[in-house]
């Protein structure tokens, strides 16, 4: 897929679809303008068009400039902001593949907005929005969408515009990535095969890939990990993920740990299918957005030290399987009772945030969808975030929910009190893997906090919006690639920040 910006008349674009972003109350000027060259039937179709956002109307125009234009509304001018950019773009898209589409143009709206800001919106919106996963699917032969073009005007600030567009595409493409991971069959996505994928998508983009195998592994003393796996008929994978460019500005790295069970049947404490067992293959949406941030961070060549942790296994209740009363020792030496092998994710989790503290890290992300409890507080509209409750929590809760509400992805903060670890208290071991029914998500994040040491540390639990039964504005059903976009937003904060300090 090409994307790039152009000046020229909208008579001149040889398009399939022209999408024109259109507020609830466009101004007259502006209609009359654009119904100069497309034609009075688009003057007509705004007249009856509210503008509501995400909504879109197809128009035939008279005049020969171009075949379809898709009206796609914005809300209320004066509540014009990144997201209603985002969702005006992806009903665009959603018309061009009704359309079966394989250009657009884009006409760039008024908003007070930086221009980058807005190309970068648009962007996102037209590819998040336009993305089908087709891999195992016989019977489409549609088109993709193969270029955009967003139409501006000719003072725009047309090095910010480059910059929104090559960023917006990054971020979706990586994005997008985290969705085929999420949505690939479990067949094709042993943890072996997942960890071959990781090495490709390294070799592809440039960061490097470590792979540890099963007597690696061991000999590291992954005891959380090992006990998942121990019903799979496939070996456990541990990648490890690096990028480090020459101007990096940190030289303590950044550490992006993601849980990544290829499939979850619950083990020998056995899932229900219906609603469950049947979407587990999202089990690894932690992970695929680990991998997805790497990809962006390597294309957009961010000065980061950053280093990702990829734990990986499925987890089946075979001949093996690790059970209920088990105590296991993760890496850090502490002792876990099992109280529920569904409660997986947290162990291999723990191994990989006791071994990030070897690393020396400045600060440690994991992101992993860990709890339906996460689900039932928050829903699919945000993910849950947690830290511990150390001086600088605020601070860190605020500016990851500031890059949450910039990029979309957005997180809310739950306590972390340590009245709640109290819940994990084990007769027999250090700790318990599961804590009661009462508030699961929080327990969950104590347990993961227990192997966190000193480095500043947060959790995200995104088991609501990673995978979707019915889409949302831009993300569609299955894999979402939740947290992409939400990591490189928060990382490139800390970018500015570190550089302004320095300055």
């Amino acid at each position: 897929m090409t994307v790039a910006a152009t000046t020229d008349a909208l008579a001149d674009l040889e398009v399939d679809l022209l999408v024109l972003p259109l507020s609830s109350r466009p101004a007259a000027p502006r209609v009359e303008a654009l119904a100069r060259p497309l034609g009075d039937s688009l003057r007509r179709a705004v007249e009856d068009f509210d503008g509501e956002t995400g909504t879109s109307v197809l128009v035939y125009p008279e005049a020969d400039a171009v075949p379809r234009i898709a009206l796609v509304g914005l809300g209320d001018p004066a509540e014009l902001d990144r997201e209603r950019l985002r969702q005006g773009a992806a009903a665009g898209a959603q018309a061009a593949i009704d359309r079966t589409a394989a250009s657009v143009a884009c006409i760039v709206p008024p908003a007070d907005l930086n221009d980058g800001i807005i190309a970068q919106a648009l962007v996102e919106g037209l590819i998040l929005g336009g993305y089908r996963y087709r891999r195992y699917r016989t019977d489409d032969d549609a088109p993709d969408l193969e270029s955009i073009l967003l139409h501006v005007a000719g003072d725009v600030d047309r090095a910010a515009v480059r910059d929104g567009i090559d960023t917006g595409t990054a971020l979706a493409r990586a994005t997008c990535t985290a969705r085929d991971l999420v949505n690939t069959s479990p067949h094709d996505k042993t943890a072996r095969q997942f960890a071959a994928t990781i090495r490709e998508s390294g070799d592809r983009h440039g960061y490097d890939v470590d792979t540890w195998g099963e007597d690696r592994i061991r000999e590291e003393g992954f005891g959380g990990l090992l006990a998942v796996n121990r019903g799979s008929f496939e070996p456990p994978t541990f990648s490890l993920l690096t990028w480090r460019p020459d101007h990096a500005v940190n030289t303590r790295p950044i550490v992006l740990a993601g849980k990544g069970v290829v499939f979850d049947t619950g083990g020998l404490s056995l899932k229900d299918t219906k609603g469950s067992m049947d979407m587990m293959k999202a089990d690894m949406g932690g992970a695929a957005a680990v991998v997805g941030a790497f990809e962006a961070l390597a294309d957009l060549n961010v000065p980061l030290h950053v280093v990702g942790l990829i734990p990986a296994s499925d987890n089946r209740p075979g001949n093996k399987a690790y059970v209920p009363g088990d105590v296991i020792q993760i890496h850090s030496g502490a002792t876990v009772e099992v109280m529920n092998t569904d409660a997986e994710g947290r162990l291999l989790l723990a191994d990989a945030l006791s071994y990030a503290q070897s690393l020396d890290p400045r600060l440690v992300i994991d992101l992993a969808t860990l709890t339906g409890s996460q689900v039932v507080a928050l829903g699919a509209d945000a993910a849950a975030v947690m830290t511990s409750e150390t001086e600088d929590a605020a601070e860190r809760l605020y500016a990851i929910q500031r890059a949450g509400e910039r990029s979309g992805d957005r997180v809310h903060p739950l306590p972390m009190y340590d009245a709640y670890k109290q819940h994990l208290d084990s007769s027999v071991a250090d700790l318990k893997n599961v804590g009661g029914s009462e508030a699961g998500a929080i327990t969950a994040g104590k347990f993961l906090e227990h192997f966190t040491g000193e480095a500043p540390w947060l959790h995200l639990d995104i088991a609501g919006p990673a995978f979707l039964t019915q889409p949302k504005p831009y993300r569609p059903e299955g894999g979402t690639g939740f947290g992409v976009r939400l990591l490189l937003t928060y990382l490139n904060d800390a970018v500015t920040i570190r550089q302004n300090r320095d300055s």
